[in-house]
């Protein structure tokens, strides 16, 4: 599914008329579009769950998923928990996106002070993947100073050349300042308010637009009716009293008139659309906005301050005046308060004004470039998996498997921490091999609840079952029964031997052991597929915007052209087996064939190997390691090449550059990675390093469960 995030550059964009005006307007086009607002905030007299989902429910029929609140976004930031939180975001974007092919998503509005706004808004972004569209508003900004604010939100989206950063639309184009209708001096020169605000006018204005990647995306102009209030809104944003309600929900506030004069100065603002303000104590003004209700004129009502009302005889005069719908309000404010009071009042769309949010809806679609959109939501393009939608893919499609993976190192306090969540969250059925004494002791030391249901096995009551199977598998190696004995001492030995014979579905360990030992007993007992010609690992590389394979970092030190690009093969199709597009760039010192050597002509041979046997894989080599990821060195280096600047395969010549690649990239740049996740074998077996953390292994897990799920499809044992 494609996705446009929509972020505001500042308050009062109306950011969220432009969004459903949006969905509006693909929809217009026949495009299948969802809406998505991952985190809501709240406004004046909300209470929730946001205007957006209430709208876009009230206006389209679309029903998205529960926005998560701003105070819990809040917590998970402030106590570290932001990756928890994306994955939160990528499950309710899933949720909200039905059979949808273009998902309009609203981003959050800056507020003073609170910098991880844009922090979130630009992590939302890069979670979903989305194409960004920057949404401005003139308000008071000189030109020169709406060109700047618009340029320092593309910087933080990555700037101009970012492809991503799509462009901006612009609202209220002509608007005059708040609250006046004078032009500043340092404004007027820049003719908003009467010019002719077409593309024309707006490129010249704003160079920022001359730039050849940042469109002008939609060009929205001001309307007063779309910020008139109901005085239903009015009566609730004062907090007034309602005497009358008359046609309070229909009639809308278009100007305020304090009316402090006489009769004869007062009576040019007796307009539709007028609210009166005037001191309670004010006959003459009723009976004269009495008269011209009753001459038909639809004044959106009157409102007394200083919480007093004329006198009841002179309501009783103005009683037929009131019968044609007049609202008739009374505030306990003084009639200056009050006024400053609604010129503070927000123009937002409230949740409940259907019909006002329906007429901006359309304004916005006949505004915007709808078609160039649509057109680059039907163009193809480079899927970037980002690690929390690489982490919620891992949980969810684990849960659904319910596979049952073993845990040799029961006792140990991490593996049995995340033993416990994943049976608490449905991840897998997890068997702890360890003697259940010691289990539970750590379990208290640790301070963790052992769930009923999760299976702990002592390895001297089921080792003795598993010296015959042992035996057959490797009596062509002429072990013997006292021999095997012996190894099943060793718990992943045992844990293999489960495996093998097809009691458990997958084996997690390494925790305390080193990757031989995890691996030689699965090399001895599961044994490679049948059209596999060597086993190899890779390591997921959850980088901060994009999930990278890294292959092989561990189990061969110097494999040939041939094992090479076997291992090419297998780590694309690990990728794609866990939902990232695989592009495979086999990584050398040299790029193309610019460099010469044996070592440089091996990743050559082993390019052609891989080209040849899978020509529906698209693998390119040798490239070097920066011309395989970074686009603007791949365009001097290679420039025609298919992976080149966009690689999300990378296969290392040796286990010396793959396993020095990848601790330097996981330390240096604080890069989470899972793995090493052996691939090649019949049956899956993981290994994990010694310093892993408690959410590696519960992803590792997941991962093992995933692929006991493959191995069982396509009948590798």
């Amino acid at each position: 599914m494609h996705s446009f995030y929509l972020a505001p550059t500042s308050s009062g964009t109306g950011l969220t008329s432009v969004c459903l005006g949006l969905v509006r307007a693909l929809d217009q086009l026949g495009v299948r579009v969802a809406f998505f607002k991952p985190i809501a905030q709240i406004y004046g007299t909300d209470t929730g769950p946001g205007r957006s989902n209430t709208l876009i429910q009230e206006t389209v029929g679309l029903q998205p998923a529960p926005s998560i609140s701003l105070s819990y976004a809040q917590h998970k930031v402030a106590s570290g928990g932001l990756d928890d939180l994306m994955e939160e975001v990528i499950s309710n974007f899933q949720a909200s996106a039905g059979d949808a092919d273009v998902m309009v998503v609203e981003g959050l509005v800056p507020r003073p002070n609170e910098d991880y706004i844009v922090r979130l808004n630009t992590r939302i972004a890069a979670t979903l993947g989305s194409d960004v569209i920057l949404v401005a508003a003139k308000k008071h900004y000189s030109s020169a100073q709406l060109n700047e604010r618009i340029n320092i939100t593309a910087s933080i989206f990555g700037g101009l050349n970012n492809p991503r950063l799509l462009g901006c639309i612009l609202n209220k184009v002509g608007a005059p300042p708040k609250g006046s209708h004078r032009v500043r001096a340092d404004d007027a020169a820049d003719d908003w308010e009467v010019a002719e605000q077409n593309i024309e006018f707006v490129k010249r204005k704003l160079p920022i637009f001359n730039h050849q990647d940042f469109r002008c995306l939609g060009i929205i102009h001001w309307n007063p009716a779309f910020i008139a209030p109901r005085t239903l809104d009015v009566a609730k944003h004062l907090n007034a009293r309602v005497l009358h309600a008359g046609n309070i929900v229909q009639r809308r506030v278009s100007s305020v008139v304090l009316c402090a004069r006489t009769v004869a100065n007062i009576v040019y603002a007796l307009k539709p659309g007028t609210l009166i303000v005037t001191p309670g104590d004010r006959a003459d003004i009723m009976l004269a906005a009495s008269q011209a209700s009753l001459n038909g004129v639809p004044l959106a009502g009157v409102l007394f301050t200083g919480d007093m009302v004329p006198d009841e005889r002179v309501m009783t005069l103005c009683r037929s005046a009131i019968n044609t719908g007049l609202p008739i309000l009374s505030s306990e404010l003084d009639s200056l308060a009050t006024v400053q009071l609604l010129d503070n009042m927000s123009e937002e769309v409230p949740a409940e004004d259907v019909q006002r949010m329906l007429e901006v809806m359309d304004e916005v679609a006949h505004s915007l470039d709808t078609q160039w959109l649509a057109d680059r939501a039907s163009l193809p393009q480079d899927v970037r998996m980002s690690p929390p939608a690489f982490r919620h893919y891992l949980v969810r499609q684990a849960q659904s498997l319910s596979k049952r993976i073993v845990l040799p190192e029961g006792d140990e306090p991490r593996t049995l921490q995340a033993a416990i969540i994943c049976h608490s969250r449905g991840i897998a059925r997890c068997v702890l091999l360890g003697k259940p004494e010691t289990i539970h002791s750590v379990a208290e030391v640790n301070g963790l609840q052992i769930p009923d249901g999760l299976e702990i096995l002592d390895p001297e009551n089921i080792r003795k079952s598993y010296v015959q199977p042992m035996v057959a598998l490797r009596e062509h190696k002429g072990l013997s029964q006292p021999q095997a004995e012996v190894q099943l001492e060793d718990s992943v030995v045992l844990g293999t031997m489960m495996l093998a014979v097809g009691e458990v579905d997958g084996l997690v360990s390494g925790a305390m052991h080193t990757t031989g030992n995890t691996i030689r007993p699965a090399l001895q007992l599961i044994k490679a597929r049948t059209e596999s010609s060597i086993v190899s690992s890779i390591f997921f590389m959850l980088m901060p915007d994009q999930v990278l394979v890294y292959g092989d970092c561990a189990v061969n030190p110097n494999p040939t052209a041939e094992q090479l690009a076997e291992i090419a093969i297998q780590s694309a199709e690990s990728a794609k087996a866990f939902g990232i597009d695989p592009k495979v760039a086999m990584i050398s010192y040299s790029t193309g064939s610019s460099g010469k050597g044996s070592d440089v002509d091996k990743v050559r041979q082993a390019t052609e190997i891989a080209q040849a046997k899978r020509p529906d894989m698209i693998i390119d080599g040798p490239l070097q390691y920066d011309a395989a990821a970074i686009a603007s060195v791949a365009a001097s280096k290679a420039p025609g090449s298919p992976v080149a600047g966009k690689a999300t395969v990378f296969v290392f010549p040796d286990l010396n550059t793959g396993n020095t690649t990848y601790k330097a990239v996981q330390r240096s740049a604080n890069v989470l990675s899972i793995g090493p996740v052996l691939q090649g074998l019949k049956k899956p077996v993981n290994d994990l390093s010694r310093g892993a953390l408690v959410d590696d292994i519960v992803y590792t897990i997941a991962l093992t469960a995933i692929q006991a799920e493959q191995a069982a499809k396509l009948n590798y044992y």
